[in-house]
């Protein structure tokens, strides 16, 4: 005795569904995963959404780290300048040599020495005031890399004019110039930084200033649309008196 060959009245045949329409012979979708965002169409457009947004952010970083470093080396090399700048600037402090090896100051109440650490101060502070206008200017964005560019851009180009200006000021041995210049004769005494903190006025000039130029004149962010709370998303406007 053979099995029936077509099923019961009350069963559907094998290759259809129940419901009576036709088998798109296609397999079960997955459910999305919010954990992976994978697993629907909605999740894969999600996925690939956000590998487009790390990559163009690590774009962006990168971009701003080569213009970081840029502006780090134009200040650095605008560090020349200052340096010569003070050395033409800075005032003199007056010596006078006895003829047996001893050098004094010819004024002891003057105040050369400390007007050299003010115009080095002055000076940096100009250099960083135009450094920070020219980066801003450069790049209106600002940004973590710009504000750390300034910041080590002003204090290397101080420490490059602070050593620069020693060197093209007077020499530093007093006394082979006060045996070459003799008994009596006042002559220069080396350009010296007393006040070391003087080198941070370039960096601090240019971060206070950026910070100022970009909290005024910087772009800024869209503001989010505000709801209206009063009539709600679903509720009609009201009738104008017209229609009445």
């Amino acid at each position: 005795m053979t099995a029936p060959q077509t099923p019961p009245n009350d069963q559907p045949p094998h290759d259809q569904p129940a419901d009576g329409r036709p088998h798109d012979h296609q397999p079960p979708e997955r459910a999305y995963d919010p954990w992976t965002g994978a697993g629907t169409a909605q999740g894969a457009y999600a996925a690939s959404t956000t590998e487009g947004t790390a990559v163009h952010d690590r774009a962006e970083f990168r971009r701003e780290l080569r213009e970081a470093v840029l502006i780090a080396i134009v200040a650095t090399v605008c560090g020349v300048l200052l340096g010569v700048l003070w050395a033409w600037l800075a005032p003199h402090v007056p010596l006078v040599a006895d003829g047996r090896g001893n050098v004094y100051l010819k004024n002891s109440e003057g105040e050369e020495s400390i007007g050299g650490d003010g115009t080095f101060v002055l000076l940096g502070l100009g250099f960083g005031v135009l450094c920070a206008l020219a980066a801003f200017f450069y790049r209106k964005g600002g940004g973590i890399p710009l504000v750390v560019a300034l910041t080590v851009g002003g204090l290397l180009g101080s420490v490059v004019a602070w050593r620069l200006g020693m060197w093209m000021g007077p020499t530093s041995d007093l006394a082979a110039r006060a045996a070459e210049v003799g008994k009596g004769v006042t002559f220069d005494a080396p350009l010296r930084l007393q006040a070391k903190g003087a080198l941070l006025a370039w960096p601090v000039g240019a971060m206070v200033t950026h910070l100022l130029v970009t909290g005024f004149f910087g772009p800024r962010d869209p503001e989010p649309p505000q709801p209206d709370w009063a009539t709600g998303p679903h509720q009609a406007p009201p009738p104008s008196s017209s229609d009445s």
